[in-house]
């Protein structure tokens, strides 16, 4: 191909000397260069990528010129009717001008739906959804995930509900589930955290963290943890633990004398404390995965604050999008404009709630 556009533009050169026609003009010469310089990225390129744009472009260029001077593209003629087929069966999928649809949401609450989005990765549809009714804003999930998907904002990963769950869901009122979650700290310290979860609401309370969990301690943080909820202490019915040796008969006993029952779950069954373990999941994810931990002091103070937004704050998928304690006065829909929305930063912004503007 190189050695016959060169022979041609020779020839060119030459009749055009001995006046026997036009000599090669830069015109000649540019056009010349861009074939070669094709020729050359089609050697480079196995196949390039072209966007809707560029196939819409080429399927209609290619209408204006004969069909014997297709071989000029890179793509086979086929390729080209491919294209252009595409083309006019998208045009009678476009719609129609005046064609009335859904009701669009106000500007205001895509722009929230946005920013709670781009300002929390990890926060999927519904959550999304409980942030918005605690505005006061109603607002889909559907709705949420068409808007996202406009902005080309994806949902963070959704997992579903296991049908094993069911037993424990029906009797979740009165039931508590404890487990412990080790932390590293800085310093490859392990730090062991004793948290009790409730299954109704799914409150959380944090007994107590140490760097050497004995028998002895776990059974007097439990025994601090009832004496600091009092008469609440009393709604637990059942106790749900693993086979862990820290958790011993005198731990046992502590919550025998409460009224409840303890019930272990099988050896090796980590799924059957679902909601213990779920929750260990939830606080690595959202917390302590971005925060380096000092010391057993720096541990304890960002756990502190976690739950405070976890408890008081953060909606929960299995509970109805509500956060464990109802807010005071209950959030409801408004009907007024949405107004200003401000957020409140917790653990120095690596959390954000939100509010109405006073």
């Amino acid at each position: 191909m190189a050695a016959r556009t060169l022979g041609f533009l020779i020839v060119r050169r030459v009749l055009g000397l001995v006046g026997l026609g036009p000599g090669a003009d830069a015109k000649d010469v540019e056009i010349a260069v861009l074939r070669h310089q094709l020729v050359v990225l089609r050697r480079q390129v196995a196949r390039p990528r072209y966007t809707p744009a560029d196939r819409m472009l080429l399927a209609t260029m290619a209408r204006l010129l004969p069909r014997e001077r297709w071989p000029l593209f890179l793509v086979t003629s086929s390729t080209l009717l491919r294209w252009h087929r595409e083309l006019v069966r998208r045009r009678w999928t476009y719609p129609q001008a005046g064609r009335r649809g859904r009701r669009s949401l106000p500007e205001d609450v895509v722009q929230l739906v946005v920013r709670l989005a781009r300002e929390n990765c990890r926060r999927g549809y519904l959550r999304i959804v409980g942030e918005c009714r605690k505005l006061g804003v109603a607002v889909s999930a559907t709705s949420v995930r068409t808007i996202l998907r406009s902005h080309r904002l994806g949902p963070a990963p959704r997992s579903g509900g296991q049908s094993w769950l069911a037993f424990l869901r029906s009797q979740a009122a009165g039931t508590v589930a404890c487990d412990f979650l080790t932390v590293e700290t800085i310093g490859l310290t392990r730090l062991y955290v004793l948290f009790f979860i409730e299954l109704e609401s799914r409150r959380v309370h944090l007994a107590g963290i140490t760097a050497r969990p004995a028998g002895a301690w776990v059974t007097q943080a439990a025994r601090n943890l009832l004496i600091d909820l009092g008469e609440c202490a009393t709604r637990f019915r059942f106790l749900i633990r693993d086979r862990d040796a820290k958790f011993s008969a005198a731990f046992d006993t502590v919550f025998a004398a409460a009224g409840a029952e303890v019930v272990k779950i099988p050896p090796q069954a980590p799924r059957a404390n679902a909601y213990a373990e779920r929750w260990v999941r939830t606080v690595r994810a959202e917390c302590l995965d971005w925060i380096l931990v000092r010391s057993e002091r720096h541990l304890r103070r960002v756990l502190t604050a976690y739950l405070a937004h976890y408890n008081a704050a953060r909606p929960h998928r299995g509970n109805n999008l509500e956060p464990p304690v109802p807010p005071v006065p209950p959030a409801g829909t408004r009907a007024g404009p949405l107004g200003h929305v401000e957020p409140i930063d917790v653990l120095g912004g690596l959390i954000h709630e939100y509010r109405h503007a006073a």
